[in-house]
This record gives structure tokens, sequence and C-alpha cells, in this order.
């Protein structure tokens, strides 16, 4: 027919597929939301990773203590961040005294489920930027980092 284009089918199957890191990753359940988006809604915003860093590592998990470890971080924005923490269920209080209230910040199950993404930080970190992590610049594994770590997975 004059004016038309003609389509060329292929037959997908004489294509050979590609590798099998150039094929995406798709999930065997569709996501309503991406997981990724979803977690970095909570844990993505400034200071959030290094207050949980604080609170699961170093165990700095008064606010003074908090604020004072985090040059730049303001008292409104810690109190923000905190609460945002608490409202996701990630820390939860503890009450040490009432007046004047004294409070200890811990991490509830689901804040201990994010010890293992933070690992993965400090992993990331400790091999592809060692000059920034490092005085002496040479790259390290979480391992060489922390021989006696136990196997930690979320549940």
């Amino acid at each position: 027919m004059e004016g038309t284009k003609s389509i060329a089918l292929y037959n997908l199957q004489s294509f050979p597929d590609p590798p099998r890191d150039e094929r995406p990753l798709l999930p065997s359940i569709e996501f309503k939301s991406c997981p990724i988006r979803t977690s970095l809604g909570v844990l993505g915003k400034k200071w959030t990773l290094l207050i949980l860093r604080d609170i699961a590592f170093l165990k700095i998990q008064r606010f003074n203590q908090i604020l004072r470890s985090l040059p730049g971080l303001t008292p409104r924005v810690l109190i923000m961040r905190l609460n945002e923490l608490e409202k996701n269920q990630i820390i939860e209080p503890i009450i040490l005294q009432k007046k004047p209230r004294l409070v200890q910040w811990v991490l509830t199950q689901k804040g201990k489920d994010t010890v293992p993404i933070l690992m993965s930080f400090i992993s990331f970190g400790a091999k592809w930027y060692p000059e920034s992590v490092f005085e002496d610049g040479e790259a390290r594994s979480v391992k060489e980092l922390f021989p006696e770590l136990p196997i930690i997975r979320i549940s």
C-alpha cells in the first residue's frame, strides 16, 4: 500500500540474551513504591545517618553529646531528626530523669536493622575513598577494620 511504512518484526528469540550483568534486576513481586526511595525518605536526610552512627556504634546517645559530636549540626535540626527517627520507630527515648528532662536515645529493632546499611557505607568508604578515610590512604575491608565483628543480617 502506498503511503504506509513497512515495519520489520523481529523474532526476539533470534537475538542472544545479554550478559547477566547487563540485564535489569527486577523483583519477582511488583513494588507499590520503590523501597530505595521509601528508605531514603526516612534515612536520606542530612545528618540522619551520622546521628544513627553515633547512637549505634559510638554509643553517643544523649542530645548534647550528639550535638557536640557533629560540628555544624544545629540544635533545631537535631531535634527535627530525632523526632523523625522516633516517629518512624528507628529510635526510642529512654527517660533517665523527668525534671530536668534527661533522655537517652536507643535503637529499636527497626533501628538495629539499619546497622548493616551503616556497615555498607563504612565498607564502601574504606574501599573507594581510603585517601579521605585513612591517614595512610590504604584501602581496607570491613573484616580488617572489625575483625571480631559477627555477621549481621536483617531479619
